[in-house]
């Protein structure tokens, strides 16, 4: 399905929830059991522009979502780009002229609000405030952070009061750094002592089961335009690696899908 962002921008709300650390290999292994995430079909390839949290986003912010993980130029259609910068752009691509695309939205009418998850957005030091200062809303509770194995749940929840109190003529822009996929994630498979990739897809499987909530309050609103991808992979032991902020397939190789709800 081609998007024109040009349509979508003003008409729709925006919804763009990342789920921080998920692997493309994993996301891929788990499609038949997410049936909110994969209902209508299955993770795209990409490629992250960053190999962990804080500079991924900063990308994502700025209109560089992940590229297509392939060498057909003609494909790396973006949604959204910064005006006048000489470059060749697609007349569905949508232009903003502000820094990012968020204060973009924000010129536009839209409500932008920023619900946190890992620890760059918490708030808690100066470097913590940088992705969340992005919005015009921001939140994040001790309840949403990677520490607690209910923590979708929780992002959910305060979504969805946000949701229901929100004017239903004022276009949202809301934002969701889901944060139960980034370990410790081990706790989701009982007597597991580290985590793994099958720890990771037991985690994703929890986070699919909670998002439907969301996504059934972002179509009771009306019109819903919906951007999931991970912002970076994480290795596991793979040729010696550990963790991300590394250059490995496994990190740079990120689950992403669009779509209508």
């Amino acid at each position: 399905m081609t998007i024109n962002m040009n349509d979508i921008v003003g008409t729709h709300d925006i919804l763009f929830v990342t789920l921080d650390t998920l692997r493309y290999d994993v996301a891929k292994l788990e499609e038949e059991n997410c049936p909110n995430l994969c209902g209508t079909g299955g993770w795209e390839k990409r490629h992250t522009p960053g190999s962990f949290t804080y500079a991924a986003h900063h990308a994502f912010f700025g209109g560089f979502l992940p590229t297509p993980a392939n060498t057909d130029k003609a494909s790396h259609i973006r949604l959204f780009h910064s005006k006048n910068t000489g470059l060749q752009t697609n007349p569905n691509t949508w232009l903003f002229d502000t820094p990012d695309i968020v204060s973009g939205l924000a010129k536009e009418g839209y409500r932008t609000i920023c619900i946190g998850g890992v620890i760059f957005f918490t708030k808690k030091v100066p470097l913590a405030k940088v992705l969340p200062s992005y919005f015009q809303e921001s939140y994040w509770r001790q309840t949403f952070g990677v520490t607690n194995p209910r923590s979708t749940e929780h992002q959910v929840n305060h979504a969805l009061k946000l949701i229901g109190s929100a004017d239903p003529d004022q276009r949202l822009f809301l934002f969701t750094n889901v944060s139960a996929i980034h370990g410790p994630n081990h706790y989701f498979v009982p007597g597991a002592k580290r985590d793994s990739v099958d720890t990771q897809r037991a985690a994703l499987r929890y986070v699919d089961g909670q998002l439907g909530r969301l996504f059934e309050a972002m179509r009771a609103r009306g019109k819903t335009f919906c951007i999931v991808s991970s912002d970076h992979g994480t290795a596991y032991g793979e040729d010696g690696y550990h963790g991300h902020r590394l250059a490995h397939e496994v990190v740079w190789n990120v689950p992403y899908r669009e779509f209508i709800l």
